[in-house]
């Protein structure tokens, strides 16, 4: 009986996990879609890139964690992408892209993969 129940909040707390997720994600492309609006010199850019690359930076601490429970190569995967998302937003900072669609769309798709 008491196992059952125990199950239940664990199934429930992953749920909730992975709606918060899913929120940041939410959070980290509205941010992105407000500094597409105003021009990549505005100060929704620089908000936009910070929160993106603190949102992947602790999905991939997260993900190297030793008691990280998704499969071994999906972690791995989902690193490399977060490994590119960073290193595409250091390109924009220095003007050497403009590639916030793109971070976008990848928020979108791990997003998606969430649900």
């Amino acid at each position: 009986m008491y196992q059952f129940a125990y199950e239940e909040i664990l199934e429930e707390s992953t749920f909730e996990a992975r709606d918060r997720e899913a929120a940041a994600f939410n959070e980290a492309n509205r941010l992105i879609e407000a500094a597409l609006r105003t021009g990549i010199q505005s100060l929704d850019v620089v908000n936009a890139l910070r929160f993106n690359e603190e949102l992947w930076m602790i999905l991939m601490e997260d993900l190297a964690h030793p008691d990280n429970k998704w499969p071994e190569t999906t972690r791995a995967s989902l690193i490399s992408i977060g490994i590119w998302v960073i290193r595409e937003i250091e390109r924009i900072r220095r003007g050497q892209s403009v590639g916030l669609k793109a971070i976008a769309e990848i928020n979108t798709i791990i997003r998606d993969g969430l649900n």
